[in-house]
């Protein structure tokens, strides 16, 4: 209200503002709100299951970290069944680990028995050199969670003298080039590394303005910060599901320091590439 004549007054105004925007400024947080928020947290937290020491599964903790001196790791589905075919096998690898986690995308449990279409993430020690660590990550793992996987993950080895190998693929569409990405030979590889990283890359590296995002960003940011060298091979692809030509163009990893003296006898490889498609097709026609 005016005191006097002429005076501008200024009225309270909700243009621009949501109506729940506006509801959520208004509302104050009740202990059923807070309760509920901490139940979630809760339920959101990742816990990362170790059975090195010995048989029974433990949750993993920084305070003894183990020696590691390469640890390769592998997210998606396509990534997770290129180490399937061509570096895993159950005569020269163990089971070491699991991680529990739960998001509106994924649940994955303590189970080490899984289909290529499950979302999963496990950890394998070389039995012949048990400083050599592979995990093969095919679930998702939150923007609020990924702190939590890199903390509980790499907290429990030792970062001197570790090496970090990641595997992704990403849509080609998110691709920025000034070509058209209907012209790009898809599926492609990028690289990307941290300034520790010495070594020869096996394909060309991403060019800027392109970014990477989600678990394989933060896998590589870490190594960053802690000046752990580490290289990201990213595929760029467009197709999505489990798919032979997306798996066949990581082969070129095969080739690198780290990963070839791990490879395994190409024909038993061609098996197990053969079988987890076949799998993969299975599973998808019971929904069809």
């Amino acid at each position: 209200m005016a005191t006097f004549f002429g005076e501008v007054v200024v009225a309270p105004s909700r243009a621009g503002v949501d109506d729940e925007e506006w509801a959520e400024e208004a509302r104050e947080e009740t202990p059923e709100d807070r309760e509920i928020r901490r139940e979630l947290e809760k339920k959101r937290e990742i816990d990362v299951l170790w059975t090195v020491k010995s048989g029974a599964s433990t949750e993993s903790t920084a305070d003894e970290p183990f020696a590691c001196s390469k640890f390769i790791v592998a997210i998606g589905h396509n990534a997770a069944a290129f180490l399937s075919s061509f570096i895993l096998d159950s005569v020269c690898w163990e089971v070491v680990g699991v991680v529990k986690l739960w998001n509106e995308w994924c649940r994955t449990s303590n189970t080490t028995t899984v289909l290529p279409t499950d979302s999963f993430c496990l950890f394998y020690r070389l039995i012949s050199d048990p400083t050599v660590l592979l995990c093969q990550c095919s679930c998702y793992v939150a923007e609020d969670q990924q702190f939590q996987w890199l903390e509980k993950v790499f907290g429990c080895m030792q970062k001197e003298g570790l090496q970090v190998t990641i595997l992704s693929t990403c849509p080609v569409a998110d691709y920025k080039t000034q070509e058209s990405t209907l012209t790009l030979p898809s599926p492609f590889l990028k690289a990307l590394k941290t300034k520790e990283f010495k070594e020869p890359v096996c394909c060309p590296l991403l060019e800027q303005p392109n970014i990477v995002r989600d678990l394989p960003a933060a896998v590589l940011s870490y190594c960053q910060v802690w000046q752990i060298p580490a290289v990201l091979y990213q595929c760029y692809t467009d197709v999505i599901k489990l798919d032979t030509v997306t798996i066949e163009a990581f082969r070129p990893l095969l080739s690198t320091k780290i990963l070839k003296s791990l490879v395994k006898d190409a024909s038993e490889s061609t098996k197990i590439l053969k079988k987890l498609l076949t799998t993969n097709e299975t599973h998808s026609n019971i929904y069809i």
